[in-house]
């Protein structure tokens, strides 16, 4: 007689496992077929087309009826199981028992929903089956909003689906890039720029925070404010394996279901297949290793002895018509190595990781001909030794190809501004070479291209040596480190013209070397980027010095020191109390009054900081940014307030310039100074930026050092009021934000570009008005005291030893 095989899911593992039971043994087996859908097994990879309308439901039917019908298999669709019952040996459903000798769960996985407000209105779907989407076929008339929350494949591929029928797609993620699982930050960047070129929106560390409406979807709020219309919310932040069946009929079940090699349960008579099955700790969601299970479980249920041993496998991906790959190991971890390859002119992006002299991973964007060479050296452990130099190009390598180091001008167009200065634009420079000039003499003389503050002087040459080939010799200049041949003021003229608003987005862009930057250049392009694109970008604090990560300056024997401001240098009685008690209750081993008239408490404990700074804060005492490549001090003196040869109120201005300016983050440190007369008691002829006070007005001199390059002030102009003063100053230090290298000082950055050219700047109403409202622009986001932010419990923890967060994680 026949032994009866239930199977609980008509999924594409139990399709598979189908096939290959009753292809080798058709008299074996008498099959029912459970299925909570109202079909049989169909092609859900497929379901994206049939979303776009590029294929429709019939064609990606993968068993139709005449199917089912041949083979003898009762077909029960539409009828969910609700129960196992094992010493039965039934499952139950509404209809009654159905009774087997051999049980397989194939459940596959279940949505995960995210719980926040509105989750259950009405036109909130997920994207697993075909009424999800059914749903957003008919929700996305042209003209209609849909927001996709999760920018994996499946998220990806919905809001594919619904743009291509018209509407107006929006796709939260809450990570920094898209796919994360299968894309490092340089590929997320590439497929974030494709999907935004076909019209989708993509907001990429957006936690959804409610979903707004009535009696049915209206909008999208996020934790940071923002607000996206919706008329249909598709989730699709993930999955879970369905193990209820399993975990009611008391299988053993941890992530999904446990299985051993033969896909067997915990009861000998009951087996597991598909997305709901974890094995050896993993669970499974590409389909390879699904048909890999079924093929196992039928060869076991026929009496074979196969075992189930899961392969690695490699991820080949086309997302709304772009080639992506990756397979093995990507991540960053000390004692690797990568290769990168980036034509930023075709969208190309390639990176290889290796391990001694192992290829361990790999990642491809836009060109993936070459992945199933790459993966097969990745399973294979092959010794790359002996092709280093060449293995980043593939199999059919033929000599020294190398990327091109002027592939970021040359993807330029002719109307990308070069000179931002004077307005000259990439064709205008092109014109003027064509015209016969032929050095960046001529071209300046013609154009006035880099005749300014000379920022863009290697853009220029580089177009040069675009049109004129070998006739025109480039002049060396220092790169901004090893991953790039650009200059620091090459990066920062392209950041601008090219318009990159991410570090992805500047390393492919631009032609970078490695994949995420080195501790040399991360921390300039991090700063670069959020004194250009302000709204846009988020101050990343691991490209940070240690001391500008840990809002305090760490000392030679590893404890810190703790500088709270003081405007102007002026103190109060309270203040002092607070501090005095801080150093008491911390055991603070030395206070000390330092150069720029602050108190210093040197030697405390990192573990001690959040608290500390959560005392002083109570007395109202901020972060003095001691550590910071941003606003140091404004020293000032007593000034007309006390002073009998006091001119102007010098400490008020010292105050008032200070609350304005503190918590900018500028290229390098910036210390400034205020003297209420000529006796410069403050010193501010030896300042970043110095104001001395006279009778007639206030002499704003710029560029002073007192370091190991002792440099004087240079009078930049003499203003009457305190109000053109502060105007002055603001977009001076704007400017020089805009404009400096990263780790110049003021003084360096002004031998560079000249004073003259400064003066133009800030001195020109217009100008001067415009750096101002950049400057409030970028002290709206960034002004903000760090101390505050990380005392919060959440914050302080990773101010806590190893041995606390291990004990904490233990208990």
């Amino acid at each position: 007689m026949k032994k009866r095989l239930v199977i609980v899911g008509a999924g594409m593992a139990s399709g598979r496992l189908i096939e290959h039971l009753l292809d080798a043994a058709p008299d074996r087996w008498d099959v029912t077929l459970f299925n909570a859908e109202p079909r049989g097994n169909y092609n859900r990879l497929m379901l994206s087309p049939v979303l776009s309308g590029e294929k429709a439901y019939e064609d990606i039917i993968t068993h139709d009826d005449a199917f089912y019908a041949d083979r003898g298999i009762t077909c029960r669709f539409g009828e969910p199981v609700v129960r196992i019952d094992r010493a039965a040996k039934v499952v139950v459903t509404a209809q009654g028992d159905t009774p087997y000798d051999r049980l397989v769960i194939g459940t596959g996985s279940a949505p995960f929903i995210i719980p926040v407000a509105g989750k259950a209105l009405p036109g909130v779907v997920t994207y697993r089956d075909l009424e999800d989407t059914n749903a957003m076929i008919a929700a996305s008339r042209p003209g209609a909003k849909a927001v996709v929350i999760g920018g994996g494949l499946l998220g990806l591929e919905a809001a594919a689906g619904m743009a291509a029928r018209g509407a107006d797609v929006t796709v939260i993620h809450l990570m920094s890039h898209l796919m994360e699982r299968q894309l490092d930050p340089a590929a997320g960047y590439l497929l974030q720029k494709d999907l935004e070129r076909r019209g989708i929106r993509v907001h990429c560390k957006g936690a959804t925070k409610a979903i707004l409406g009535e009696d049915k979807v209206e909008a999208v709020l996020l934790e940071d404010g923002t607000v996206y219309g919706a008329d249909l919310v598709c989730m699709a932040v993930g999955i879970r394996p369905e193990t209820r069946l399993a975990t009611d009929a008391h299988l053993e079940v941890n992530r999904g279901v446990v299985v051993d090699p033969q896909m067997r349960t915990a009861d000998p008579d009951v087996f597991a297949l598909g997305e709901c099955v974890e094995f050896d700790g993993q669970l499974f969601g590409l389909v390879a290793p699904l048909y890999d299970q079924a093929k196992v479980l039928a060869s076991v249920l026929n009496g074979g002895d196969a075992a189930f041993r899961p392969v690695q496998t490699a991820t080949k991906l086309k997302v709304t018509g772009v080639d992506l790959f990756s397979a093995g190991d990507f991540a960053d971890k000390p004692g690797r190595e990568e290769i990168v390859f980036r034509d930023p002119g075709r969208g190309i992006y390639k990176r290889l990781v290796l391990e001694g002299d192992r290829l361990i991973g790999a990642v491809m964007y836009g060109d993936t001909a070459d992945g199933n060479w790459f993966f097969q050296k990745i399973k294979d452990g092959a010794d790359i030794s002996g092709e280093r130099e060449t293995l980043i190009f593939g199999p059919a390598f033929a000599g020294g190809v190398a990327a091109d180091p002027l592939a970021a001008v040359a993807a330029l167009p002719p109307e990308a501004e070069i000179c931002g200065c004077n307005g000259v634009c990439k064709g205008q420079i092109a014109a003027a070479i064509d015209g016969g000039a032929t050095t960046l003499q001529l071209v300046r003389a013609r154009t006035k291209a880099s005749a300014s503050c000379g920022t863009c002087t290697g853009l220029v040459e580089q177009v040069l040596a675009l049109s004129l080939g070998e006739a025109f010799q480039m002049p060396t200049a220092q790169p901004m480190c090893a991953c790039t041949d650009l200059t620091h003021e090459d990066v920062r003229r392209l950041i601008k013209a090219q318009e990159l608003k991410s570090m992805p987005a500047v390393l492919q862009e631009l032609g970078w070397r490695t994949s995420c930057g080195c501790p040399s250049c991360r921390p300039a392009l991090n700063f670069y980027l959020l004194a250009d694109w302000p709204l846009d970008y988020r101050d990343d604090a691991q490209s940070r010095f240690v001391n500008e990560r840990l809002h305090a300056n760490i000392q030679k024997d590893g404890t810190f020191s703790v500088v709270p401001r003081m405007w102007g240098g002026v103190t109060n009685a309270r203040e002092l109390r607070a501090i005095a008690d801080a150093a008491d209750k911390y055991n603070v081993p030395m206070v000390k009054v330092t150069g720029g008239q602050r108190i210093d408490l040197l030697g405390v404990r990192k573990d001690d900081l959040p608290a500390m700074w959560a005392d002083l804060n109570a007395a109202g005492l901020v972060s003095g940014h001691a550590y910071s490549k941003g606003l140091r001090t404004v020293k000032t003196c007593v000034g007309t307030e006390f002073c009998r040869f006091g001119t102007q109120d010098s400490t008020g201005l010292g105050v008032r310039l200070e609350q304005r300016l503190w918590g900018s983050w500028t290229p390098h440190k910036v210390k400034l100074a205020v003297s209420g007369c000529p006796r410069n008691c403050a010193e501010a002829t030896c300042k970043d930026v110095g104001i001395v006070c006279v009778e007639s007005g206030y002499q704003v001199g710029v560029g002073g050092a007192a370091g190991m390059d002792l440099q004087e002030t240079q009078r930049l102009v003499a203003v009457e009021t305190e109000a053109e003063a502060m105007d002055v100053t603001v977009a001076f230090v704007q400017l020089y934000r805009e404009h400096a290298r990263y780790l110049d000082r003021p003084y360096k950055w002004i031998r560079k570009v000249g004073l003259d050219w400064i003066r133009s700047q800030v001195l020109d109403a217009e100008i001067r008005a415009a750096l101002i409202a950049r400057f409030d622009l970028s002290q709206s986001i960034y002004q903000k005291d760090p101390w505050a932010e990380h005392a919060r419990p959440d914050a302080a923890r990773r101010f806590r030893p190893l041995a606390d967060l291990s004990l904490e994680a233990a208990e």
